[in-house]
């Protein structure tokens, strides 16, 4: 009934005027959840009694305004007219509450983006949510978005890569929880009163990527002396060309989660398991994404080439000196990554300086695709703690443990009368340190790494220019 009322709104109304970032509203609308966003607690809701808790008219009166600025947009935006209107009956709800823990439930639930996949389509979003590597509270967030879905990337979803839910999307304008490291908009991050049933939709900013990929690949390119080959050069300096990359390996890669032989619930949302379990899910599914831009280079598809130098420049280069070293999952993968192709002969640190051998990259990449989906298929007949250490075996063939790793001394050094979740304790915050080699590029590229917190499409090329 939903889809029939948006449609119908859809054709009763006047096309887009414009811009949703150029109507007097928007700036409206941007510094009254500015406003809202200090007074609340970790979990979204307002103490009035707190030091520094405004008096509740005056959160009252900035809860108006917001509504008044979502209804003054909403025409801009028929398509989102079921979502907008539900979400201003939430705003409104929690006001009237008393501004306890937001439940934005109804709202969410209305807010359907993976039904309107249309290249540029704007959308208007305001939500009570943390931004994953981003902000960890639940604060209201105002962003304007774009949908990316050009006409040759919906055709491979629609004949190769099936993923209904996904959605490429790009920056317009955003409240403080994304001028972070912030690259998506997934619905899990949402304050709600229960969790759906099953999600409709998950999105990823390709232009935040993209633009952080370029800053990144180009100070690392400069330090290690690597020879780029003409059209990887043009690549790195073109963020559409990096963007169309981006897009391809988030749809591939996102849906890899839940494709191959594999143990139940590979992306462990609900189990504790050792962090690098989570660090060859993750490069798993790039592997898989590289392994499909070979095929796609080869069909004739120009984004499949640059899928595979975005792939192993940014696992190579950002993820192992990105973040702290904590459980650092996707730094990780990025390590294994390169240790691998070190350890082949396809990438060589020489006299101070970098090479890779371009033409043996994709075969030997694809090795380690195939040592993965080799653990993950027989890992399918093995217990669940004889599986965490065939991972860690893997991992531990091509990266040093630490020293003081009880696991690195094998099962006679883990009381295995426990149950597996607690021999998770036994794993260091840092199992697999850091090689000199990235020590060094560490202290190197912090600064830069740094740098691309906020960052969009825009700023980079201002930054560029």
């Amino acid at each position: 009934m939903t889809e029939i009322l948006v449609q119908a709104v859809v054709e009763e109304q006047d096309p887009p005027m414009g811009r949703v970032v150029e109507h007097p509203a928007w700036p409206v609308l941007k510094d009254a959840v500015e406003e809202i966003r200090p007074w609340q607690a970790k979990d979204g809701s307002i103490d009035f009694g707190a030091e520094g808790a405004p008096a509740k008219g005056v959160a009252e009166l900035a809860v108006d305004r917001v509504v008044s600025a979502i209804e003054q947009l909403a025409p801009l935006l028929p398509h989102d007219a079921a979502y907008h209107h539900a979400l201003v009956k939430d705003l409104r709800r929690w006001a009237e509450g008393g501004f306890q823990v937001p439940d934005f439930l109804d709202s969410l639930l209305a807010f359907q983006p993976a039904a309107h996949r249309e290249d540029g389509l704007q959308h208007l979003v305001v939500f009570p949510m943390y931004t994953q590597n981003g902000n960890p509270d639940r604060n209201l967030e105002a962003v304007v978005l774009r949908m990316v879905w050009p006409d040759w990337l919906a055709e491979l979803e629609r004949t190769r890569y099936d993923n209904p839910l996904f959605c490429g999307i790009t920056f317009e304008d955003f409240t403080s929880g994304y001028d972070t490291n912030s690259a998506v908009l997934f619905p899990e991050t949402i304050a709600v009163r229960e969790a759906p049933e099953r999600f409709s939709w998950g999105g990823i900013f390709c232009d935040r990527e993209a633009a952080r990929f370029r800053r990144v690949t180009a100070a690392a390119v400069d330090i290690l002396g690597l020879d780029l080959p003409g059209d990887i050069r043009d690549m790195v300096a073109d963020q559409d060309r990096c963007q169309q990359a981006f897009v391809l390996w988030d749809m591939v890669h996102d849906r890899t989660h839940s494709h191959g032989d594999l143990p139940f619930d590979p992306f462990m949302i609900k189990q504790r398991q050792p962090f690098w379990m989570y660090g060859l899910e993750e490069l798993r599914c790039d592997l898989t994404a590289f392994k499909e831009a070979v095929k796609l280079e080869a069909d004739g598809f120009p984004q499949g080439r640059d899928v595979q130098y975005a792939v192993l420049f940014d696992r190579m280069f950002r993820f192992p000196v990105t973040g702290e070293r904590v459980r650092n999952y996707d730094g990780l993968g990025g390590q294994l990554l390169f240790a691998y192709l070190h350890k082949h002969d396809v990438v060589r640190w020489t006299d101070n300086k970098l090479s890779i051998d371009w033409d043996r990259a994709p075969q030997v990449t694809n090795q380690l695709c195939a040592e993965i989906e080799k653990l993950y298929r027989d890992g399918i007949d093995r217990p669940k703690l004889v599986h965490w250490f065939a991972g860690y075996e893997l991992v531990s063939r091509y990266l040093a443990p630490h020293p003081g790793s009880r696991w690195a001394k094998g099962p006679d050094a883990l009381d295995l009368t426990q149950p597996p979740r607690k021999l998770v304790d036994e794993v260091l915050p840092d199992e697999f340190p850091l090689s000199m080699f990235y020590e060094a590029l560490s202290k190197k590229l912090k600064d830069v790494i740094a740098s691309t917190k906020g960052i969009t499409a825009d700023s980079a090329e201002r930054v560029a220019a």
